[in-house]
């Protein structure tokens, strides 16, 4: 991982060496130039609450470099993490956020597109299955008309068919067909 913005070199030593008789601190670093304002700034004030949680008011009674060896730790950590992590700076990470906000809107978005695209086809298929479907009835109650007529011909045809047939056989028991045996 290249550095981002060195703060320190790692091994500076700290110092509380202030007046025990002092409320003040001064909190001092000189970043690089080509190291942007905001990241010494969280820098500091990083270091800054993590001591005064960590030690508080017993800071006031401390040895010169009495919290040397505890808060070096401490020191270096947070000086490896401002100098090497690009997540270290606030804006960068709130811009690289911004960023996998606005890829997910994109993907979303084109998401969204193709299934405007999807609807817009799903909408034309419709309409053309309501168009067949008008065609369908109009052709069905055409057909069932047509059967109908075709079975009233046949009913009307099978009557007089059997009609005829009564007849002969009538015609043919009574000798003649004029029905002279039957008809007295």
């Amino acid at each position: 991982m290249t550095a981002t913005c060195p703060i320190l070199k790692i091994g500076t030593s700290f110092t509380s060496n202030a007046p025990t008789v002092s409320p003040f601190f001064v909190w001092l670093m000189i970043p690089p130039k080509f190291c942007p304002g905001r990241i010494p700034f969280a820098f500091l004030e990083d270091i800054h609450q993590r001591f005064v949680r960590t030690y508080g008011r017993a800071v006031h009674s401390a040895q010169a470099y009495g919290m040397n060896d505890e808060f070096s730790r401490v020191l270096s950590q947070q000086m490896e993490y401002y100098s090497n992590d690009p997540n270290a700076d606030r804006m960068n990470r709130l811009k690289g956020e911004m960023n996998q906000v606005r890829n997910v809107m994109i993907e979303n978005i084109d998401k969204v597109l193709e299934r405007g695209d999807r609807l817009e086809l799903l909408v034309d298929k419709t309409a053309n299955m309501q168009g067949n479907t008008f065609r369908f009835r109009k052709q069905a109650r055409r057909f069932r008309s047509t059967v109908w007529w075709r079975n009233v011909k046949l009913t009307v045809a099978l009557i007089l068919l059997i009609l005829v047939i009564l007849y002969v056989v009538l015609a043919f028991v009574c000798h003649g067909l004029t029905l002279p045996s039957c008809l007295k």
